[in-house]
């Protein structure tokens, strides 16, 4: 698949520092989970929601980078994603993600008026991110009440296909950006890292469905807070679990016109365990739950399954 320019340049940026920085030194003081696992949308965090951490091994005066892939499903759709990230000197994270959604079941649409979605379409999606972080440090700080605190946001632009006069009917725009603030605590002496975000937003499933409604649908952004919890286990294991509230801002429109719930946005949550046999690499499985993803043409199942995901970092 050819890179689109927004991935080619960040490459090129990873290669550059990789020449001639000296990319995380294997020596770094960084502790092994404590810089997160990339999220969907690229940023260090844990699989659904960011974190304050400042993804990559690199520490203040270092640069680091890392990738991941990653696969999610359910009973009626899944999700691949890939991306890269630039750690600058532990303070500032430039990430990338692209996202393909499988949205086969969305030709049912078609009974409904005449969409014209072709069947096996795909949602694909590309999220450009930064992140700084603002005060505190979640390893220094670990014994006192100072969380790592971070200020970032991700910019989104949907690619619907076939699936674009849907987003039309409902009124959404293709393109938009989420504002985020996290507070991560480290509890060394606990073996425990809490995270809480708030996130101003007007995403619908992410992005994914486009962002704002028509009347009387939500079209403005709202706050949505999401927390992550995890247990160290040992230096190599962490389990954890994350809540991320959603805006829900298409039912209003779906009821209006005669859909009833059909269009409902639920929140999502997960229970995870990630591995990092060393600094370089990582690995994440979780259980997801993401409620009912337009329910009215998946029989109103919750949509649960699994999401994996494999990092590395330098």
């Amino acid at each position: 698949m050819t890179l689109r320019p927004p991935f080619t340049l960040l490459a090129a940026a990873a290669a550059l520092a990789l020449a001639t920085c000296g990319v995380a030194h294997a020596d770094t003081g960084k502790l092994l989970l404590t810089g997160g696992v990339s999220t969907i949308a690229g940023s260090a965090g844990g699989g659904l929601t960011p974190w304050a951490v400042i993804g990559s091994n690199a520490t203040a005066g270092e640069v680091g980078f890392s990738g991941y892939v990653t696969r999610a499903a359910t009973q009626d759709y899944s999700l691949n994603g890939y991306g890269v990230a630039l750690g600058l000197h532990d303070r500032v994270e430039l990430s990338l993600a692209r996202q393909d959604f499988d949205a086969s079941p969305a030709i049912a649409l078609n009974g409904i008026a005449p969409f014209g979605v072709t069947p096996g379409q795909h949602i694909k999606m590309d999220v450009i991110g930064i992140k700084v972080k603002v005060a505190g440090d979640a390893v220094l700080n670990a014994d006192s009440f100072m969380p790592q605190i971070a200020v970032g946001l991700e910019h989104k632009q949907t690619r619907p296909g076939s699936i674009g006069s849907v987003l039309d009917f409902l009124g959404t725009k293709t393109s938009g950006t989420d504002v985020y603030v996290s507070a991560t605590k480290l509890l060394l002496a606990q073996s425990l890292l809490v995270n809480g975000t708030l996130r101003y937003t007007n995403a619908n499933q992410n992005g994914l469905l486009g962002f704002g409604s028509a009347a009387p649908g939500k079209n403005s952004r709202s706050l949505q807070p999401e927390f992550s919890i995890a247990y160290l286990i040992n230096k190599n294991l962490a389990v954890g679990a994350e809540y991320r509230f959603k805006p829900n801002n298409l039912q209003a429109l779906g009821a209006a016109a005669g859909l009833g719930a059909a269009l409902r946005e639920d929140d999502w949550k997960d229970i995870f365990i990630a591995w990092a046999p060393n600094k370089n690499v990582s690995l994440t499985l979780a259980y997801v739950d993401l409620g009912r993803i337009v329910p009215g043409i998946t029989n109103n199942r919750r949509q649960t399954g699994y999401y994996l995901s494999a990092q590395v970092a330098f």
